[in-house]
């Protein structure tokens, strides 16, 4: 499985470092920033890799909310997120939450967009 984050943003790259600790070898993680690479395998321009964390397991590349339940559910020390955050209302109020604070976040980051 593959993390596709913004390392070039410090909330971004705080929460990704909590999940790097956890050291689990079914993860890597790819750093976004001006990476061709990521937009190949994802088939995502740079604009939506910034927009939103993105996952890519096997050749499935899923994306925002539900891309933190997939990377949740690989790691036992946030399993209980994964559990907390899968049931049906909460998924939806978690997934609406996150759409804001992602596109504020962007609006932050989007500086660092190539032209």
């Amino acid at each position: 499985m593959k993390v596709y984050f913004n390392n070039s943003c410090k909330i971004c790259k705080a929460e990704i470092d909590l999940y790097k600790k956890e050291k689990i070898q079914e993860i890597d993680w790819v750093d976004i920033t001006n990476n061709d690479l990521a937009e190949k395998e994802t088939f995502r321009n740079s604009k939506e890799l910034l927009r939103r964390l993105h996952v890519k397991e096997g050749e499935k590349i899923i994306q925002g909310a539900e891309a933190f339940l997939i990377l949740w559910k690989k790691m036992p020390r946030y399993r209980f997120l994964y559990n907390f955050f899968k049931l049906p209302i909460i998924f939806n109020l978690f997934s609406f939450g996150y759409e804001i604070v992602a596109f504020f976040l962007y609006l932050k980051n989007k500086k660092q967009l190539k032209s």
